[in-house]
């Protein structure tokens, strides 16, 4: 296990209601970082992974609700995560979308939802946490990718999604160029199929899908403060998977 110490950090993972962004907030406390909670409709749900953080060592904790693609939510939400446990020091873009629709059966809400949920979520979130990171000249932001969009390979059945990822990464590369002389670094993980999805093909790498701590060990690296050089890059989690086509 990677043991990035994240004492006196104060991290915030975009939908950690639920799935992969709920093990990554549960990993931050475990380091000891104080978390953010946040989530769009499932406050049930977030309000329970705020009560294990706590359980699990994280020193403060709050819940924020916020519409990541909306300005002036995504204001408030950073604004609510300030007053309650600080300024931000680690923000993870998880929030995406996906539609597995063949591009011509999607309608024009749902494609746009895909983009707005992964790009424009990404951006928004990024740039309202950026001020705070400036100040202090620490901050690492990372972002979900998705593992066909670093390929190069973008299926006609969810179109949208992989040219979303392909956006998040070249975003990626964009504010890590942009901040590499403020003490932020920015990167992105991007699994293949991971452990909650549907269904999964059957030439699956090693025999599985990734396991949502196998996400949470690449995301941790780029957390340490030992990897402070290195920004701008991927960590595809995929188990080599190199597929002819999708």
């Amino acid at each position: 296990m990677i043991d990035t110490d994240l004492s006196d950090r104060v991290v915030l993972v975009t939908g950690s209601s639920r799935g992969v962004g709920r093990e990554l907030l549960l990993a931050a406390a475990e380091r000891g970082a104080s978390v953010a909670v946040h989530y769009h409709t499932s406050d049930d749900a977030a309000r329970e992974v705020a009560a294990e953080a706590a359980e699990r060592g994280g020193p403060e904790t709050t819940v924020v609700r916020g519409d990541v693609t909306d300005p002036d939510a995504v204001d408030g939400l950073f604004d609510a995560v300030e007053e309650d446990i600080g300024p931000v020091d680690v923000l993870v873009n998880n929030v995406g979308d996906f539609a597995p629709v063949h591009w011509e059966e999607l309608d024009a809400e749902t494609w746009h939802r895909v983009f707005a949920t992964n790009v424009h979520a990404t951006y928004l979130c990024s740039r309202r946490a950026l001020p705070a990171m400036r100040e202090r000249e620490w901050g690492r932001i990372v972002n979900i990718g998705y593992a066909s969009s670093e390929k190069g390979l973008i299926s006609p059945k969810n179109a949208p999604y992989f040219m979303a990822k392909a956006g998040v990464l070249m975003f990626t590369r964009m504010l890590a160029a942009d901040t590499q002389d403020d003490g932020i670094t920015v990167n992105a993980v991007s699994p293949y199929v991971v452990e909650n999805s549907d269904e999964f093909p059957e030439d699956l790498p090693r025999g599985r899908p990734a396991s949502f701590d196998d996400i949470v060990q690449a995301v941790m690296f780029f957390l340490d403060d030992d990897s402070g050089y290195v920004s701008g890059e991927n960590i595809e989690v995929d188990g080599g998977w190199l597929p002819e086509s999708v």
